[in-house]
């Protein structure tokens, strides 16, 4: 309770200095909904972290364009890939600055040896800042599969570097432009490690973006403010501050309070009433996501295909839809979209039917039932609206073939840090899609490598669909790729080391002071081209 009253406290006292000079600047302020794990997206894996991250890094070497999945020059003006697949020589823009601080005043501008250093640090485990990483691993990267694709990164000179992959990568452009990719300040972090403090880099981040971070209070407020001499144009936003808000309600009830402007993942039960508000435009896109039930299958009784298979038939998706979703979703029946190419739909869902996975779960040794726990979501996100109560149908639905279900939950960054290591039974989780690549899904989410990142919370590694998946990364052809990944979903519905719940249509309600904000494929909030009317 403390926490929460002094949350409050520096969220009005925010709020009310912005009110102060809300003539004289420009300040947009966003309700999000969560707090990051923390803002150096190599060391995470979550949209959480990565939203809030992606306001002051910005700076990889791909991008991708706002509303497509088309990799487009960030850093990198232009690349080329060799014939054989296996060098990549970038020529990186000149005359991007990297932002300063009261700690750090950056002396040149970004160069090659930003690039080496953010990708050694990640890939050779005897780099000093490897070791430095804030007591974190580099999840996304291991999960990636990058230690077994990339071989070296070579500087060529200032302005051009070259990766030499150990063998070909289809997805690797696309990869590329994904936040763990972000590129760090080699200079800052032999600053900071002269001073003795080389945590700090991770702290407290020093990016190249449109916006510049300026301070955290954590579980309230976030702020940013502009960056003059970002290298696609100056922002028309002086400020930008996310409100941490993690009750959806209270989100809403500022938007139309106008104590925020933008607002993350709305109760579906609002919708409507968002849409009839004069003051509110709601923006809508297919969500590329897929929210889940994953077993641990390193754990009784999910280390039997037929308990998770039994589950599967237990739990009535089109109730959940209904309750849940409120029609903002559809079922799902595979780890990736029906938008998103390569998905099977030839596969049939598991029918609901308690009465078979009450036989299946006696053929599996447990006449009698058993008991079970499931973590739900303490925190809303696209891929799903409400896991509380998601988590009550589900416990109902198992309840009626015998399986006596405890329902446990944690603060989202405790919630995440327990799952990387393991510690769940069974596990309510989700993701949206980063770079709109299959491979985005079928590698972090199921892949073995997967299970050494903390990605894959199934810690399900199954050789046959580890073959396919990574032969489907050697494939240059997207349609040849394509017949892989159905073949894999086809081991995925029989092996069942998830329950596929839905795919989220997505939301965000905007004020009609905001001038152009778009959304993006990814699930990311975008200000740099934003502007408020007067």
């Amino acid at each position: 309770m403390k926490r929460k009253l002094i949350a409050k406290a520096a969220l009005l006292a925010v709020l009310c200095a912005t009110a102060g000079y809300a003539a004289a600047a420009k300040t947009l302020v966003f309700c999000s909904e969560g707090s990051p794990e923390g803002f150096n997206p190599q060391l995470f894996t979550t949209g959480t972290t990565f939203d809030a991250s992606s306001v002051p890094m910005y700076n990889r070497l791909v991008e991708f364009e706002l509303g497509t999945t088309k990799p487009i020059p960030g850093l990198a003006e232009s690349w080329s890939v060799s014939e054989d697949g296996l060098t990549y020589t970038f020529k990186l823009r000149k005359g991007v600055k990297f932002h300063s601080s009261a700690k750090f005043k950056p002396t040149r501008d970004f160069n090659a040896d930003d690039v080496l250093f953010s990708f050694n640090r990640m890939g050779d485990p005897s780099h000093p800042y490897h070791k430095l990483a804030a007591g974190q691993s580099f999840g996304y990267y291991l999960d990636m599969g990058m230690d077994k694709i990339i071989d070296k990164v070579e500087k060529v000179d200032d302005n051009t570097v070259v990766f030499k992959l150990k063998h070909p990568e289809a997805p690797f452009i696309a990869d590329l432009g994904m936040d763990f990719a972000s590129i760090l300040s080699a200079e800052y972090a032999d600053n900071m490690k002269k001073a003795g403090t080389p945590e700090v880099i991770d702290r407290e981040p020093i990016g190249t973006g449109p916006f510049q971070f300026v301070s955290y209070q954590k579980d309230a407020v976030i702020r940013y403010k502009a960056n003059d001499a970002f290298w696609g144009g100056r922002p028309k936003l002086d400020n930008l501050i996310y409100a941490i808000t993690p009750d959806a309600s209270v989100r809403y009830a500022k938007l139309k309070a106008n104590e925020c402007q933008v607002m993350a993942y709305p109760k579906p039960a609002d919708i409507e009433l968002m849409k009839a508000d004069p003051a509110v435009t709601m923006m809508t896109k297919p969500g590329l996501n897929i929210g889940y039930i994953s077993f641990n299958v390193e754990k009784k009784p999910f280390d039997n295909k037929l308990v998770r298979q039994a589950l599967n038939m237990a739990v009535d998706k089109q109730t959940i839809l209904k309750t849940v979703y409120q029609g903002a979703g559809v079922p799902a029946k595979n780890p990736i979209p029906p938008t998103l190419w390569g998905y099977n739909d030839k596969i049939k869902d598991y029918t609901y039917d308690p009465v078979k996975a009450k036989e299946l779960l006696a053929k599996a040794g447990y006449p009698n039932g058993v008991e079970v726990e499931m973590w739900y979501l303490p925190v809303t996100r696209p891929y799903n609206p409400d896991g509380k109560r998601m988590a009550e149908l589900i416990q109902a639905d198992w309840a009626k073939i015998g399986v006596k279900t405890k329902l446990t939950t944690y603060e989202w960054t405790e919630y995440l840090k327990r799952s990387k290591q393991g510690d769940q039974h069974s596990m309510m989780f989700g993701w949206s899609g980063d770079n709109g690549d299959p491979d985005n899904f079928f590698a972090p989410l199921l892949g073995c490598e997967g299970v050494k990142g903390g990605g894959n919370t199934a810690r399900w590694c199954n050789k046959d669909y580890e073959a396919l998946i990574q032969k489907a990364k050697l494939t240059p052809k997207q349609d040849e790729r394509a017949k892989l990944y159905e073949q894999a979903q086809v081991i995925l519905h029989d092996e069942a080391p998830w329950i596929d719940l839905a795919h989220s249509v997505r939301f965000t309600p905007v004020r009609k002071e905001v001038i152009g904000f778009k959304m993006a494929v990814f699930a990311h909030h975008h200000f740099e081209k934003v502007d408020l009317a007067k």
